[in-house]
């Protein structure tokens, strides 16, 4: 069939060549239609219920809301965990699905859960759906300036003429404001005035929400036409607020501005943005949709703000652009690609020794890309790090290099030959490695089935990069049995000069005599083999192990924890301090400090948290350090003269997928579920000063989940029938001190601004104002609070943290100067010995050290199940058993250098070198194949075993290194690069060229001499 497949290609060479232009065209158009972005998508399937509670305290918030969510999404279909947050006023429960679930049936069948739970909810609370987003969704982040406005001013306009702008761009889900004051139109009572008219905040309220409303009466028609009937009852202005009547006294009216005065003010907040030390700002931050092409959106964003039409003195000035990161992670891969296809190139000119036949093997690497390009468009895939930066040039070519070092040498023509055919010596080289080179590309294809069986984290990681260089490798081959006989039949048509073959008789001779020598000496070579190849696997348990390295994203984001209960204004004062301390540092060129939570809540920070984003200057332009490490310690050690802060270094979109994976954002997190929230705590407490006496555990935190000081006002029940008032009245009385209770909604043409009642700020200063407050009875008695109500001071919890319906506490750590294997199995050991948990508690290790777990878990059956295939792929291409081992020898011997490149660069072993291992094992193969496939057919031919065994290495010495230097050396830009996003790319590329070396040894050596105890029994013969 092969032999069929290649005479017809090369009968048919012009339709070969349309083929290659309908590829090009095609791969064209995927290749401008792929997304473009820095990461594949790692977040699962979820979907987030936030609801908002006003008032709520975070106890109440739990029992009252969260938990009725929490019940009526349990037992979704293909649900695979649920986890919560109640804080102050807010609830946000998290419901995650298997991969394979699409995100709008996700949020179907959650929503529809929703409806039924709302029966059990508190009247007047709306559940919401979190944003259709990723982790990596906030794509551009900014804050609006202006010398002349404030805070207030600044917020209205870029809720009203900013926000609603860019919620119109294709590919923008959500716009969040953060910071900044809300606008409010406040009605604020004089309780003193109010009584001595015998009024109450009821009456209030009830007046002025029956006044601002619009009515319709149908229509009437006069004189030939019809008259639409509008009521206007809306209040325009503050003056229309002040003159709604209240009641009428002896023939007077008692408007709302005789009780009360309204005035512009600003919600109660939960957040703020401070930025570069100088106070405080309002920031705008753009969700993308989930599934969005990154760079596309942040391109029609930017060029939607430079079309907006602000306030003069009004800018918004950017410190988020992920823009910048997919630009240099794209940079690096297209920079690594470039260099390693370069240095393909050049090997192929040294080894052909002629430039149409190199040329024609390099045209291979495009083309191959071109169907990787379409491999990634067929099943949605975007082109990032992971699917285009396993990519290796080498590994393209290595079919069509076989292919082509054939066809040379049979093209060698001879002086005086008058009979020489191109196309016959063509056809017959074709077909002579056909076979072989199918087989071999297919089992480096079958190598990488097994890592689409990946799950979580590291399958939505390296499963774009088995399905793109699957893509790749599929089109190399075709390219390698039509196209390339096809191009050399018309390129090669005059055969090739006979100096080209001797360039390479010199190391071809020393070969021989080496392995001559190897003969002589089979027991030392082969005793010397056994022992480094068990020296190398009796070194994986010593070698450190982590995850997978972490993404440079070119800045640095703190994650700063004051003391709970803290005020807004002295949070802000804190975070204004930090960024001070971090300008110090010539490296830095802006802080934003980000405190709390948003308008709509799609983060669950307390006040008392605040995420600090650090831009920087290029890495040459540093004098602090040379590395981020080195500039992290540097900028740990001198934030410690600010005093009442925790601080955690990460990066943006790191520290967003952590939270969205694991709800924690660290790289190890120890989760304690149990009931009582003082014995988790204690728990905790313990467990942190064990975790942080660990070599290399840095910013060790524990979850504050209490201590918050607050103020209770406990109903006398006794007392307020005594007067004939009901808690409600308490209700309406302690909102309007406090936050102010939401009577209406003014309306401007499109903005909307809540009407709200409050009492005058004298009101809640203090408990002994509180106090003081006076109630109006039914019957015209005025009743003290302190009357009907005990205040008193007391502690509550920050938040209530459930997981899988169970109560838990997270004491958090990142590790430093150490690889997170050794680190968590020696946390786990001092843990188990120190922290003796009590009856129905349970403790659970999480972060990235879950990741890795599970990774490695999985990869224990996908790595034998590679070496299995390719096992059955071997058989299937020799038909025997013995052959089929002998050359499935290369992979552990590949293995050996593999884990040497590792050791002696001081890499850690992770998911990414483990893929790197099973992509060596299909190269190493490959070069097996080619050599015993042709010793075969050289026995096939009459020849003697050992003449066999060496005119076959003799002859295959060249190919055999073309394949191994092309594919190693396409991964050596990878393995040095020191730019943003090759940290991911380094380990998976020093494998496979400390692999390939020791396979080269191996079948180049070792091989042939197991060659006769693996073949004789085939033959039947016993040379000498």
């Amino acid at each position: 069939m092969l032999e069929r497949l290649v005479e017809f290609h090369l009968e048919n060479r012009w339709l070969v060549l349309a083929g290659v232009l309908a590829l090009i065209g095609a791969g064209i158009y995927a290749l401008n239609n792929v997304a473009i972005e820095a990461f594949p998508d790692l977040t699962p399937t979820q979907v987030t219920i936030v609801t908002t509670a006003p008032a709520m305290a975070p106890d109440e918030v739990a029992d009252l809301v969260t938990y009725p969510l929490e019940a009526s999404v349990m037992g979704l279909p293909r649900a695979e965990g649920v986890r919560s947050i109640s804080k102050l006023g807010l609830s946000m429960v998290t419901v995650a699905f298997d991969d394979s679930v699409n995100i709008y049936f996700a949020r179907q069948v959650v929503n529809e859960r929703i409806q039924e739970a709302k029966t059990r909810l508190p009247p007047g609370l709306e559940p919401t759906l979190g944003p259709v987003a990723t982790a990596f969704g906030e794509v551009y982040q900014y804050t609006v300036e202006g010398e002349k406005y404030s805070l207030m001013e600044l917020k209205t306009i870029h809720e009203w003429m900013v926000k609603n702008q860019l919620r119109g761009v294709p590919g923008v889900n959500e716009v969040n404001t953060w910071g900044g004051e809300t606008q409010q139109y406040q009605v604020v009572v004089d309780p003193v005035r109010l009584q001595s008219f015998g009024l109450t905040l009821r009456d209030v309220f009830r007046r002025v929400a029956a006044n601002n409303e619009n009515f319709g009466g149908g229509y009437i028609e006069h004189a030939f036409e019809q008259y639409t009937v509008r009521g206007l009852g809306r209040v325009r202005d503050i003056k229309d607020i002040e003159n709604i009547v209240m009641l009428s006294s002896s023939g007077s009216p008692v408007m709302v501005k005789d009780v009360a005065t309204v005035q512009l003010g600003a919600m109660p907040r939960q957040g703020a943005v401070t930025r570069d030390g100088l106070g405080e700002r309002v920031s705008g931050m753009v969700i993308m949709l989930k599934g969005e092409n990154g760079k596309r959106v942040i391109e029609r964003v930017k060029q939607k703000l430079s079309e907006l039409h602000l306030p003069e003195g009004v800018k918004l000035l950017p410190f988020y652009d992920q823009s910048e990161v997919i630009d240099t992670t794209i940079a690096t891969v297209g920079r690594n690609l470039l260099e390693g296809g370069l240095l393909v190139v050049v090997i192929l000119l040294l080894f052909l020794g002629n430039i149409r036949a190199a040329l024609i093997v390099a045209a291979v690497i495009p083309f191959s890309l071109l169907f990787g390009f379409l491999g990634m468009m067929a099943f949605g895939i975007s082109a990032n790090l992971m699917s285009l930066g396993a990519i290796d040039f080498g590994m393209m070519v290595d079919g069509s290099v076989v292919m082509m070092e054939n066809a040379v040498r049979g093209l060698k023509r001879e002086p005086g030959d008058s009979h020489f055919n191109a196309m016959r010596r063509i056809r017959a080289s074709s077909v002579e490695v056909a076979r072989p080179i199918t087989f071999a590309i297919a089992i480096i294809i079958a190598v990488y089935l097994p890592i689409l069986t990946l799950e979580g984290l590291e399958g939505r990681m390296f499963r774009p990069m088995a399905i793109t260089v699957c893509s790749a490798l599929l089109g190399s081959l075709v390219l390698a049995l039509a196209v390339v006989p096809a191009v050399a039949s018309l390129l090669l048509k005059n055969g090739v000069k006979e100096h080209t073959e001797h360039r390479f008789d010199h190391v071809r001779r020393r070969y021989v005599v080496l392995l001559r020598w190897a003969f002589t000496r089979r027991a030392l070579v082969l005793g010397v083999a056994a022992v480094v190849l068990i020296a190398a696997i009796g070194s994986l348990g010593f070698i450190g192990t982590e995850f997978m390295p972490r993404l440079d994203e070119g800045s640095i984001l703190l994650q700063t924890i004051k003391l709970p209960g803290i005020s807004l204004s002295e949070s802000v004062a804190l975070s204004g301090d930090v960024e001070r301390v971090l300008h110090e540092f010539p490296e830095v060129t802006g802080v934003v400090s980000k405190i709390g939570r948003p308008d709509f809540a799609t983060e669950a920070m307390g006040i008392y948290e605040a995420d600090v984003y650090v831009t920087l200057k290029p890495r040459e332009q540093w004098t602090t350090a040379r590395t981020k490490v080195g500039l992290i310690e540097a900028m740990d050690r001198k934030l410690q003269v600010v005093t009442g802060i925790g601080i955690n270094f990460t990066q943006p979109m790191a520290m967003r997928l952590d939270e969205t994976v694991s709800g924690t954002k660290g790289d190890v997190a120890l989760k304690i579920f149990g009931d009582d929230t003082d014995t988790l705590q204690r728990l905790a407490e313990q467990s942190l000063h064990i975790v942080n006496h660990v070599h290399g555990a840095a910013d060790t935190q524990m979850e504050v989940i209490s201590g918050v000081a607050e103020l209770r006002v406990r109903a006398d029940r006794a007392a307020l029938a005594r007067y004939g008032l009901d808690v409600d009245d308490l209700r309406l009385v302690m909102d309007s001190a406090i936050g102010g209770s939401t009577i209406s909604e003014f309306i401007d043409g499109q903005r909307r601004f809540d009407i709200v009642l409050r009492l005058p700020k004298g009101y809640s200063d203090s408990p002994e104002h509180l106090k003081r407050i006076l109630l109006t009875a039914p019957g015209g008695e005025r009743v003290a609070l302190s009357d009907v109500a005990a205040i008193e001071l007391a502690r509550g919890p920050e938040v209530v943290s459930r997981e899988g319906g169970n109560r838990r506490i997270v004491v958090q750590s990142n590790v430093r100067g150490r690889d997170m294997g050794s680190f968590v199995a020696e946390a786990q050991r001092k843990v188990a010995a120190g922290l003796p948990l009590p009856p129905g508690y349970s403790l659970e290790w999480g972060g990235q050290f879950e990741n890795q777990r599970r990774a490695m878990q999985r990869l224990a059956i996908v790595v034998p199940a590679s070496i299995l295939i390719i096992f059955g792929l071997l058989f299937a291409t020799f038909r025997s058993t013995r052959q089929a081992f002998l050359i499935l020898l290369n992979v552990p011997f590949a293995m050996v250098g593999g884990v040497a490149a590792l050791w002696l660069r001081g890499l850690n072993l992770n998911v990414s070198a483990v893929i790197g291992l099973l992509a060596l094992f299909g190269v190493a193969v490959l070069n097996g194949i080619v050599l015993v496939s042709y010793i075969n057919q050289l026995r096939q031919a009459g020849e003697p075993m050992m003449q066999a065994i060496f005119d076959g290495c003799s002859r295959r010495l060249r190919p055999v290194l073309m394949t191994a230097l092309v594919a190693s050396l396409g991964f050596i830009p990878m393995a040095l690069s020191t730019s943003p996003g090759a940290e991911v790319q380094r380990p998976l590329a020093t494998v496979v060229i400390g692999g390939l070396a020791s396979a080269t040894f191996l079948t180049l050596l070792l091989l042939p001499i197991l060659y006769p105890w693996f073949s004789r029994r085939e033959t039947g013969q016993a040379d000498s």
